[in-house]
């Protein structure tokens, strides 16, 4: 039986067989349609679920950031701010409208158009990151950016960037534009732990935003898209290009005109380069203030926006400050030159070796106004270097003066001053600049009030972020001759007045009397001017006077007599060494001890911080110091106070402090103090009742400091350019006599204790200076 076969060339064969390409293409669109209408649906019900659950909006509605602790002067000067985010909350009405241009230009130009998200801005980007392999551009306006920092991750992937597209529906229905820009500029992360850009103008600018200049803004907006690749501390070169850039879409969008461009363009831009320097160098008086506040607040310290005054006054600070690095530079010049920092090699490019200058010196950062410094060319004529911010100074002439032993060829060769050496130079308040070094001596300064302890003046060591050490409440030296006048008063009170005549004549002791080893005492000088006074004794700051003056006294009364002053006992042993001061005591120790002497007997502990205040200004703490003039404070006799005042009186007018005159007053006092081989150097001393200064100079590990080198070369002069600023307006106050003295001649004595009564003599029966006999004689012949 034949078979039969369909024609393959039969309409409903080609039907079944084959289908047409139009056919295909509009099933294969049908398909792809279907699909994506699917998923748009799905991703429309993902959404429309996902909206009601998004996070509420009360941190943004009531937006109230963390806040720092913050640290003022007495006179509202800020000195520290501490916190994870360094913040100042400012209201959009208070930010200048070339601040919000300059964010908007680089940000989202269409912010005030769009509802959240810039469409047309992610097609652009889509295309662009679609056809190009270089930079991927973003296209996040400034409404998702809030929702992404306040609420999301920074996790890259498609859910992620849902979430912030319905966030930054939800911000626009809820927020006006103003207000997402206001908390926008107040939330942003800007680098150097700043948040937001008031506190981003203080931070690199030292200024407050309302004072910000075209140029300056523009910095500042390019830092939101890469806070650490444009910080202009770290990378200048590249914050400034962006910055360019910036000025650039600000002047295409109209936001500022030609002239404004070519000005900002061109404007040099002063960065500080440390952000953690305030208008004030106070940095050791913020960090103790930040220790004693966090005692109290515990964590809440750095979130609560706390307020902290201090007792140190601007001014005050400020002649501290200078007065100190003054006297430490003035040390070093007097000292060897000990040759460059580092060394490196300056590779031949220009910009490799840019690059390799400006690494090498971000490891040898500036110390106010010692500048680190690249040398390009030296000779001994002249020295060519390059500082951080890329300029070129040459050196010559006296400036050379201090390096020159390191510029010769024949210096050895890890000292030599030469192409590559990093050094130190400065101005030295001149315009020429000279070569320098960063001292390796440590010194620390305080002032107080004598009346109620209030610190107006603390400088813990020569600079903060190089020795972060406060000498001034940590540093345990030895006070030497400083020391002397405590022994002294605790004399008065066993029957020694004044006018005691006492033999400065060498004396030895066995171990039993020191406490370790035998010992033979000298005068720093290596003179001895046998019988003299006791006042002439401290005058002259002689040791043997003192010696035999607690030998008299007993030691162990002397070391619980000086418990009064607030001396630690365990740190001042009860031996006769104890009368050269060598326990060991604290510069901020010595102040407290010192008022007693300036306000008439009375006990008052130093103290740093005034009060403490919330954000919103309500007083959290406030202090409630001792004050003189309260007899429950008193701790010495108003007339011991008195007798001690005008030999250290003395000590200014006729001995060893006796620079101290430059200052044309007459109610000065204090003490020298220079410890065995020079070790510690020290000045102590006072005005009336006013304030009361401790200089001090050393080495943290102890050694010496020189053989010419005392208290009244190294500490006074501190002292006495500190004292020259604060006391500049401070009329000058005699001390009254107190009750129940008497006056013979130019002495005074207690009324229970007069001449011929009490000890008149430690001698041993040398004769004395003129004066001195005058005084033994009246006494022989019952003259008082």
């Amino acid at each position: 039986m034949a078979s039969s076969k369909p024609d393959a060339t039969s309409p409903s064969t080609g039907a079944r067989g084959k289908r047409s390409p139009k056919r295909l293409v509009l099933l294969f669109l049908g398909a792809v349609t279907g699909t994506a209408l699917v998923g748009l649906l799905i991703v429309v019900f993902a959404l429309a679920m996902a909206y009601p659950n998004l996070p509420a909006l009360d941190t943004l509605t009531d937006y109230r950031p963390k806040m720092p602790l913050r640290i003022f002067t007495a006179d509202g000067a800020l000195i520290g701010e501490f916190g994870e985010e360094r913040r100042n909350l400012v209201h959009l009405k208070d930010i200048p409208d070339v601040m919000k241009k300059a964010i908007i230009a680089i940000e989202d130009d269409r912010f005030y158009e769009h509802g959240g998200v810039d469409y047309k801005g992610l097609l652009r980007a889509f295309l662009h990151n679609a056809s190009s392999s270089g930079a991927r551009q973003g296209a996040s306006t400034i409404t998702q950016q809030v929702a992404r920092n306040f609420f999301l991750s920074s996790e890259q992937s498609y859910k992620r960037k849902a979430y912030e597209i319905l966030l930054s529906w939800k911000i626009e229905k809820n927020l006006t534009k103003d207000q997402i820009l206001e908390v926008y500029m107040n939330q942003i992360y800007l680098g150097q732990r700043a948040y937001g850009f008031a506190s981003a103008a203080q931070i690199y600018f030292g200024k407050s935003i309302k004072d910000i200049t075209i140029a300056e803004a523009a910095m500042l907006a390019g830092l939101p898209k890469a806070p650490s690749a444009y910080n202009p501390v770290v990378n200048p070169k590249r914050a400034k290009t962006r910055q360019q850039y910036i000025l650039l879409r600000m002047h295409e969008l109209k936001y500022i005109n030609d002239a404004q461009f070519a000005s900002a363009k061109a404007e040099p831009l002063h960065i500080k380069t440390d952000s953690g320097e305030f208008g004030v160098h106070a940095e050791y008086v913020a960090e103790m203030a930040r220790q004693l506040v966090y005692e109290q607040f515990k964590e809440e310290t750095y979130t609560r926006g706390l307020n902290v005054f201090t007792t140190i006054t601007k001014a005050d600070q400020d002649a501290a400050y200078l007065a100190l690095r003054r006297g430490v530079m003035d040390y070093e010049k007097r000292h060897q030159y000990r040759g460059p920092e580092a060394y490196i090699e300056i590779p031949k490019n220009k910009e490799d070796a840019d690059e390799a200058i400006e690494n090498e010196l971000a490891e040898h950062p500036d110390s106010d106004d010692i500048i680190a410094a690249v040398v390009l060319a030296a000779s001994p004529t002249e020295v060519t270097a390059v500082t951080a911010s890329g300029e070129e100074l040459k050196i010559s002439g006296a400036g050379l003066s201090f390096g020159q032993g390191w510029l010769s060829a024949k210096a050895a060769p890890n000292r030599r001053i030469k192409r590559g050496a990093v050094i130190r130079i400065s101005q030295d308040g001149g315009t020429a600049w000279s070569v320098t070094q960063m001292p390796e001596v440590e010194s620390a300064f305080v002032a107080s009030d004598p009346t109620d302890g209030a610190i107006r003046a603390l400088v813990g060591g020569f600079d903060f972020n190089r020795n972060k050490f406060n000498h001034v409440t940590q540093a345990w030296r030895q006070p030497g001759s400083s020391f002397k006048p405590f022994i002294y008063s605790a004399s008065l009170e066993r029957g020694l007045s004044p006018a005691t005549i006492i033999n400065d004549a060498p004396i030895s002791f066995d171990a039993g009397q020191t406490g370790g080893q035998a010992w033979e005492p000298k005068n720093y000088d290596g003179k001895y001017e046998g019988p003299m006074s006791m006042r002439r004794g401290l005058t002259k700051s002689k040791n043997m006077i003192s010696i035999r003056i607690l030998q008299k006294i007993g030691a162990k009364y002397g070391q619980e007599y000086t418990t009064r002053f607030g001396f630690d006992p365990e740190k001042n042993p009860p031996y006769l060494t104890l009368a050269l001061g060598a326990g060991a005591t604290t510069p901020l120790q010595m102040a407290g001890a010192y008022s007693v002497f300036a306000n008439g007997g009375y006990r008052v502990s130093p103290y740093l911080i005034s009060k403490v205040s919330d954000s919103n200004g309500k007083v959290l703490s406030q202090a409630n110091p001792d004050k003189a003039g309260i007899e429950a404070h008193r701790v010495i006799d108003a007339r011991n106070a008195f007798l001690v005042d005008s030999m250290l009186k003395d000590v200014v007018r006729y001995g060893t402090a006796v620079k101290a005159l430059a200052l044309k007053r007459t109610d000065l006092a204090g003490k020298t103090g220079t410890t065995n081989d020079s070790i510690d150097a020290w000045f102590a001393g006072y005005q009336n009742n006013k304030l009361v200064g401790i200089a001090w100079m050393g080495y943290d590990q102890p050694k010496n400091l020189g053989n010419k080198e005392t208290g009244g070369g190294l500490a006074l002069p501190i002292w006495i350019s500190y004292m020259q600023k604060a006391l500049k307006d401070v009329p000058m106050e005699e001390r009254e006599v107190p009750p129940n003295m008497v006056k013979v001649g130019e002495e005074y004595y207690y009324a229970e204790n007069p001449p011929g009564a009490g000890v008149q003599n430690l001698d041993t029966g040398a004769r004395g200076t003129p004066a001195e006999e005058k005084v033994k004689d009246a006494v022989k012949n019952d003259l008082f």
